[in-house]
């Protein structure tokens, strides 16, 4: 799963990808979490848009008191699940990021890395929302982030964007076809285990 994230000046990233932005501005989240408010792109019928919304999707049938919300949806059984069968058809939105952190599970012990793309290249994950709520999707690790975790989200290209929010086509087939960009990652401290610490040194190689 991927529960944590980065995104630095987001507006100035999607500037030649989207024609209106509401209400984002170019903040510097380093600790980007769950049921935090988010910047998402969207498309609509005279273009892209940038605009923010929760991490996590509580579906209708819930009982919102004691549900807790989905953050990933796992590409394997996307068109399958009652919670997105429709979404991946109908409402489809990429979130946009610098990196983000998975952990390493060694026994009792859990050690956090932050993953980039190794060509330094703005991160663009693969999203469905609901509402004013959204979740990234997740694939099986590729080989080498295995080392660290065996699922990682679905990233894909800048120029692939719109191929995926076109609902004109099948988007679980877009990204299955997607060329799917290297990753780098390191290790970093264990202060980003804890939502609250937000600054530029929870990136730093330890």
């Amino acid at each position: 799963m991927c529960g944590r994230y980065v995104i630095i000046n987001s507006v100035n990233k999607t500037s030649n990808i989207v024609k209106k932005v509401i209400n984002v501005d170019n903040s510097e989240n380093y600790n980007a979490h769950p049921q935090q408010n988010l910047p998402i792109i969207k498309k609509y019928i005279n273009g892209n848009t940038l605009e923010i919304h929760k991490w996590g999707i509580v579906p209708s049938w819930a009982k919102k008191k004691e549900f807790r919300p989905l953050i990933n949806a796992r590409i394997e059984t996307i068109n399958e699940k009652i919670s997105f069968k429709k979404l991946i058809k109908t409402n489809r939105c990429i979130v946009v990021a610098d990196g983000f952190y998975e952990w390493k599970r060694e026994g009792n012990t859990k050690t956090p890395y932050y993953f980039f793309r190794n060509d330094k290249k703005t991160i663009f994950f693969a999203g469905i929302y609901s509402n004013n709520e959204f979740c990234l999707i997740t694939e099986n690790a590729s080989p080498k982030v295995y080392e660290i975790h065996d699922r990682q989200p679905v990233i894909i290209n800048k120029s692939d964007i719109n191929l995926y929010l076109n609902t004109g086509n099948d988007g679980s087939k877009e990204l299955e076809n997607r060329n799917k960009p290297l990753l780098e990652f390191y290790k970093v401290s264990k202060e980003v285990n804890k939502p609250a610490n937000n600054h530029s040194s929870l990136t730093q190689k330890i």
